[in-house]
């Protein structure tokens, strides 16, 4: 056995996207060792500027207030967070600090991620308390809602959006979660009645050529003459919640859905019937678990 580095798990991949108003930031950490971050996870949530923390699948997900605030570091009860998250035009700095192992996951475990640009980093390891700081591209959600894509006869909405996604994936729009959302069971539908969200984090001026690239592969692809396509640029989708538990408890018009979407805006990309569930998709894009029940 030979470990070229056997002190560092270095994250597959860390992004931050940030509200409009710069107040607001939620990092994604995409996990190479889930053990390790769930350690971090419960940690984490702690430090006084993160609001929430949660995992879906493998990947870490923080919303936090932009700010500093010194952590008061105590071994095995609070040994690990966020320190600060500072905002500079269109990179954003995070300062990770950690006691012992957790100040090796502050340090090189994080600076070597994919999407970093610049790290400082201290020594860690042993006993010490250890700091990271790492510098993030600023990223912009794309909220993308599909539906429609299959036939009585073949396909399946989530697979093909899932694999449209994987594909258009890159270094300037990166995907980041998949969610199926259970819509009413209208008479007319293919089986279970299911919409798909998309979610990417972008870089300024990457929305364009994403919507373009999913909007070819579905028009390639699809097998149904009423797709439907949207896209949502916005930190969430809060203000089409009530639009969506109306078309998830009963059927709606399509009109209703066109002047929401305008009202919203939100992109019409394809705008085959399937925009009807595309649109209420949106709001609940990372929430795979609560999305999936009526």
């Amino acid at each position: 056995m030979n470990l070229s580095d056997p002190y560092n798990v270095a994250y597959k991949g860390i992004y931050a996207v940030a509200d409009r108003k710069n107040e607001l930031v939620e990092i994604m950490e995409h996990s190479n060792c889930y053990g390790g971050s769930a350690w971090a996870l419960y940690h984490y949530s702690k430090s006084p500027i993160v609001i929430k923390g949660r995992a879906l699948g493998d990947m870490m997900r923080y919303l936090v207030r932009t700010g500093h605030s010194p952590l008061d570091l105590r071994s095995s009860i609070a040994a690990a967070g966020i320190e600060s998250v500072i905002i500079n035009d269109d990179e954003i700095e995070i300062t990770y600090s950690g006691l012992g192992g957790g100040g090796v996951g502050a340090t090189t475990c994080r600076a070597y991620a994919s999407g970093v640009l610049r790290c400082r980093i201290s020594e860690s390891g042993g006993g010490k308390r250890a700091t990271g700081t790492i510098v993030l591209p600023r990223r912009e959600r794309i909220l993308v809602g599909i539906d429609n894509t299959d036939s009585k006869e073949v396909g399946a909405t989530w697979t093909l959006a899932h694999n449209i996604a994987d594909a258009v994936d890159s270094s300037e729009h990166k995907y980041i979660s998949h969610t199926l959302v259970q819509l009413y069971p209208v008479p007319d539908k293919t089986q279970n009645c299911v919409a798909t969200v998309l979610e990417f984090a972008c870089v300024d001026g990457a929305m364009k050529e994403l919507i373009e690239d999913i909007k070819t592969g579905l028009e390639k692809y699809s097998v149904s003459d009423e797709t439907g396509m949207v896209a949502l640029s916005d930190f969430d989708a809060s203000s089409l919640v009530e639009y969506s538990r109306l078309c998830r408890s009963g059927m709606i018009t399509k009109e209703l859905t066109l002047s929401t979407a305008e009202e919203n805006g939100v992109e019409i990309c394809i705008d085959g019937k399937g925009i009807i569930g595309a649109l209420a998709a949106l709001p609940w894009f990372s929430r795979s678990s609560e999305s999936v029940m009526l």
